[in-house]
């Protein structure tokens, strides 16, 4: 897939020391890519718009607490 349109966004939660982050592109039409912020070049993981929600209400949820 062709992600040169992405407008990739790092989390507001994320530091500025570079540490562990993830970069998200929602502006695409029927996928969400995410990347990790320290390899922009790396390779990137594809999600439909549900899958991605349901991550994220997961997520919201504290179902990934430790």
């Amino acid at each position: 897939m062709d992600l040169s349109t992405a407008v990739w966004r790092k989390s507001s939660r994320s530091g500025s020391n570079g540490g562990q982050c993830v970069e998200v592109a929602a502006n695409l039409p029927g996928v969400v890519a995410v990347r990790d912020s320290k390899d922009p070049n790396g390779p990137k993981l594809l999600f439909t718009p549900a899958e991605w929600g349901s991550f994220i209400g997961s997520v919201k949820a504290g179902h990934f607490d430790r």
